[in-house]
């Protein structure tokens, strides 16, 4: 047995025609499938909220389903069909709908058509640390909210008159030589309706500036370029449409010690030239604490080394990456007298040896090659 209407939209059996359209809108909102695409129910519960308020709004069908109940807006108790047939006016609507969905024509939803909101676009910026982590943050953002004096209808009285412009149709025809085009209409740019008596306080949009503040949680592992979806938190829908969804774009700061590339961490080192020489151990900073890196004797500058699972795991993966540690030899400065001496006493005892400058001699020998092939 279908649902009563009433219970469906929750309100008493005497409400009057604003209590009922509230009652939907807020439904409407609830059980849209673009807000609850995970719930299959949702599209049920949306058509039973919907069809509960097309009857309860017209106050002829209104009064023929208080007195028969379904069977008074089915053809079956009121409108002067048998039991079972459909009056005119019922398949005057079937063909209207029909080909309007298909057609982009009239019939009852072209009437009724409500206009979304916008959707709105905020750049986040984090810390590597929050990025990695993940963090709650709390927005500003200046936006178009429902009017609340109108109830986002931009009608000082609620009601809504027929366009005069498309007759309620939300398009109008024109002729260009041999052919009819079909475009939406200027003056109601498509919904149908046009309001008499603006509302003061939107002055007939049902969208007042405002500035909303809201929660969000960014997820651990997002970087540079990625995009969190907030269904329903962007502008305000016009005449009970829809609230556009807020897009909320990541950019993540750079950072005193690491480079991000993907799933890894970059950091470069610096070793002082006796390190790198005879070898030690490093301190070495991670975004979990610090470790120990071994140098081992002879390294050159420039060279990497890999700290496995210290790098990030991405909001896409299920391990972490590596953190990749540069070497950069420094060149001390500043020397005491003795600390040159002491330079100087290690050159003399390297000479020429080419063997302990594996790098300079490599490039000697490039450097001739290439003198030689060039005539020089």
């Amino acid at each position: 047995m279908p649902a009563d209407y009433y219970e469906t939209l929750g309100v008493a059996r005497d409400a009057d025609r604003d209590e009922i359209r509230k009652a939907y809108r807020r439904l409407a909102r609830k059980y849209h499938p673009d807000r609850n695409p995970d719930d299959p129910s949702a599209e049920d519960k949306f058509k039973e909220v919907r069809e509960a308020h097309d009857v309860l709004k017209d106050e002829q069908k209104r009064a023929a389903y208080d007195r028969f109940g379904h069977a008074g807006v089915n053809g079956m108790g009121g409108g002067g069909a048998g039991a079972g047939q459909a009056g005119f006016g019922d398949i005057n609507d079937i063909f209207g709908d029909i080909f309007g969905d298909i057609f982009g024509g009239g019939g009852r939803r072209r009437q009724q058509r409500t206009r979304r909101g916008q959707d709105i676009r905020y750049t986040l910026q984090l810390d590597l640390e929050e990025a990695v982590a993940g963090v709650e943050k709390e927005i500003r953002m200046p936006t178009l909210g429902e009017c609340e004096t109108c109830d986002g209808s931009g009608s000082k009285s609620g009601k809504l008159s027929v366009c005069s412009t498309c007759g309620g149709q939300g398009q109008v025809r024109m002729q260009q030589g041999f052919f009819s085009v079909q475009q939406t209409c200027p003056a109601c740019h498509g919904s149908g309706r046009s309001i008499q008596d603006p509302c003061n306080d939107c002055e007939g949009s049902g969208q007042v500036r405002e500035t909303r503040t809201l929660q969000v949680k960014i997820p651990a592992g997002v970087d540079t370029g990625d995009r969190i979806r907030l269904s329903g938190e962007g502008a305000a829908g016009t005449q009970g449409g829809l609230a556009g969804d807020l897009y909320v774009d990541i950019q993540v700061r750079p950072h005193s010690l690491f480079q991000r590339d993907g799933d890894d961490l970059y950091c470069e080192v610096p070793i002082t030239i006796t390190t790198a020489a005879l070898g030690g151990q490093l301190k070495v900073p991670t975004l979990d604490g610090s470790v120990r890196l071994k140098i081992p004797a002879e390294t050159q500058s420039g060279k990497l080394f890999r700290l496995r699972g210290k790098g990030v795991q991405s909001v896409r993966s299920r391990t972490a990456g590596d953190l990749m540690c540069r070497v950069a030899v420094e060149t001390p400065v500043n020397l005491t007298r003795e600390q040159k001496d002491l330079l100087e006493q290690l050159q003399e005892t390297m000479g020429d040896h080419s063997d302990q400058n594996p790098q300079s001699t490599g490039w000697t020998d490039k450097v001739k090659s290439f003198f030689d092939r060039m005539g020089f």
